[in-house]
Parts: C-alpha cells; sequence; structure tokens
C-alpha cells in the first residue's frame, strides 16, 4: 500500500487534539534513582570501583514514565498503579505532583515496597543498576481497590494505555476490567505486554511488544522478510494492530487489514535508549485518542522515539521537538528509497 504522507497541517492538528485528551495509564509505576559521581580507585575489599556520589535523582519509571510522556504532550493523564507505603511511595507522588500530574488514582499497599531502580552512574556511564521490587500479584484487597480505581478513570476518558512490567499489578482481573470498560466506550487500547500475561490482550486496538517478547511468545524465530510471518502473529494473539518494534531498525507495523508498514529509525545519534519504549506506548495511546489512524499514531510515535533516545536517561519528548523533525522523516525515507533499502 502506498504510505499517505503524514503533512505539516495533519500532525499540527493532531497534536493540538492531543493535549486535549483525557488518557488512562494502568500498569507497573516505578521510581528511577541516579547516584551520579566519579571513580577514581579500586576498591581495597574487592577488585570493583569505588564510586564516589556526588548528585542524586529521581525520575518516574515504567508506568508513570508513560504518564509523564503523557502529559507532557499537556494531555490530561490518569495513572492507575500501586505503590508501597514508604519513602519511594511518596517519592511518586512528589514526582507526579511536580508535573501536574493527578496522583488521586494511586494505590497504596503497605505490604509491598515501591518498585524501584536504582543506577549508579559515573563519567556518563552505568557501572551498577539495583532493583528493590517484590514481583509476586498485587493481594485480592489491593486487586479490588485498583479494578475500582480504573473504573473511575475511565469514566470519560479517551484511551486505556497498559503497561505491563511483570511487577504484580496487572493480574488477569485488573486486564480484564480494563478491557471491558475500554470495549464497552469504543475506547481505543495500547499494550505494551510482557510474556506473563503476553495472550491476555483480546481486542486490544494496538499490541506493542518487541521483538525478543514476540519471539519469546510465539515460540519460534521471526522471519521478518516472510510476508506471513506478522499476519501469523497477529491472528494468534487475536488484537487489531501489531506494532512491533525493532530497536535501531525502527517499527513494523501490522494492521488489521493484514497490511505491513516498516517504519525506519528516526533517531540520529543513540545517547541512551532507557525509556524509549515508554515513550512509543504514550504518543500511540495519545494519538489515537485525538482521532489518528493506526498509521499515523505509528509515524508520530516513530518521530518522538528517535529524539527521546538522543537524551540522557528517561525523558519526554514535546510536541515542538516532534514538528522539528518532522520534515527529516520524509527526506530520510526518500533516500533509504533511492539506496534500495526499502
Amino acid at each position: 500500500m502506498p504510505e499517505t504522507r503524514l503533512t505539516r497541517d495533519r500532525i499540527e492538528a493532531l497534536l493540538t487534539r492531543m493535549a486535549t485528551t483525557k488518557v488512562v495509564v494502568v500498569g507497573d509505576a516505578m521510581l528511577d534513582v541516579y547516584l551520579v559521581g566519579e571513580v577514581d580507585r579500586v576498591s581495597p575489599e574487592a577488585p570493583v570501583p569505588v564510586v564516589t556520589v556526588h548528585a542524586s535523582r529521581h525520575g518516574l519509571g515504567g508506568a508513570a514514565n508513560v504518564a509523564a510522556n503523557v502529559a507532557a504532550l499537556g494531555a490530561d493523564c490518569r495513572l492507575v498503579a500501586v505503590v508501597g507505603e514508604d519513602q519511594r511511595g511518596a517519592s511518586v507522588r512528589a514526582e507526579l505532583d511536580d508535573l501536574k500530574l493527578n496522583s488521586s488514582f494511586l494505590v497504596t499497599d503497605s505490604g509491598r515496597p515501591t518498585t524501584s531502580k536504582t543506577r549508579v552512574v559515573a563519567r556518563g556511564q552505568q557501572m551498577l543498576r539495583i532493583d528493590e521490587e517484590i514481583e509476586d500479584p498485587i493481594s485480592a484487597k489491593v486487586m479490588e481497590k485498583l479494578g475500582r480505581s480504573l473504573e473511575r478513570a475511565l469514566e470519560d476518558a479517551d484511551a486505556l494505555l497498559i503497561e505491563d512490567y511483570n511487577k504484580g499489578t496487572l493480574v488477569p482481573q485488573v486486564i480484564e476490567r480494563g478491557m471491558t470498560i475500554a470495549k464497552k466506550r469504543s475506547v481505543p487500547v495500547v499494550v505494551d505486554p510482557k510474556f506473563k500475561n503476553f495472550f491476555a490482550y483480546r481486542g486490544a486496538t494496538v499490541f506493542k511488544p518487541n521483538r525478543r517478547e514476540l519471539e519469546l511468545a510465539m515460540g519460534a524465530a521471526l522471519d521478518l522478510a516472510h510476508p506471513d510471518a506478522l499476519p501469523d502473529a497477529l491472528g494468534k494473539l487475536a488484537v487489531d494492530n501489531l506494532l512491533l518494534t525493532l530497536g535501531g531498525e525502527g517499527m513494523m507495523l501490522v494492521t488489521k487489514d493484514q497490511e505491513v508498514t516498516r517504519i525506519p529509525t528516526m533517531a540520529r545519534e543513540v545517547f541512551d535508549v532507557s525509556g524509549a519504549g515508554d515513550t512509543v506506548t504514550a504518543w500511540v495511546g495519545t494519538a489515537l485518542a485525538a482521532g489518528a489512524s493506526v498509521r499515523e499514531a505509528a509515524h508520530i510515535a516513530n518521530f518522538a522515539a528517535g529524539i527521546e533516545v538522543g537524551k540522557a536517561g528517561v525523558a519526554t519528548v514535546s510536541s515542538a521537538e516532534v514538528l522539528a523533525v518532522h520534515e527529516a522523516y520524509y527526506d530520510q525515507l526518500g533516500k533509504l528509497r533511492r539506496e534500495g533499502l526499502l
């Protein structure tokens, strides 16, 4: 199918509408902690570098980072997630408040810690990451509270984004509750899956795994050059559209009409891939909420991801930044076609 060019007028209109949407994000929220310092010696206790920490900062991770990306577009974002009754849970709420994000849909669970990832960075390099988490499913009591919060968030929402990191928030009952409400209200659903619940999203509007996740679920390597490989996967998943992320190779979109579209990466320089998948989820979901087609949403999200990986750490992307690279995409596409690479 010939590509329909996403004109500047069209993308500007969509970006304007995206800022007026109401988007619900449900899933595993995390706190990212960065300890930044210098290394000038090796420990006498073990052959490991000693990092002298000079600064520390917090950021939102997982589903909370998706919410931050949605909020950066000006949309009304409701984050439905679980945090612990601890200092890091308080930090998540504080980060949300700083971003003018409503934290009233969060559920506090005194029986588990807030999921956190601490990265030790020196000379621009990540030296170590420490994960503090419990991956057990949330309790029945917390599940019911989360379900009620999800229902309240979806009452007048324009899209539902499901962000699964296998940290126990997205139990089958929560997934089913969200999907049922979204279907009843004809709200688009975008899913960023993990293996445990991979086949629990029948009827999702956009299902967005990476290649490794899809191959693991399908039990075989994917021959992306074979014309039937991705349409077959789409059928087995029973979702409307499959958006496969391929890292430095961009993305591939398979729509319900079985058309396969290759979307080359927009990244000019990759500084840090942290959070790129969250950016894609946020932008696809918010674009669909604004009335974009699935192809338009995927292309806009590709612009945003190309910008995000050029930034240090987990970062958000603005509408102005996406507009700035809009024309560059088509210049690059034309060059790749002339070189026979597309």
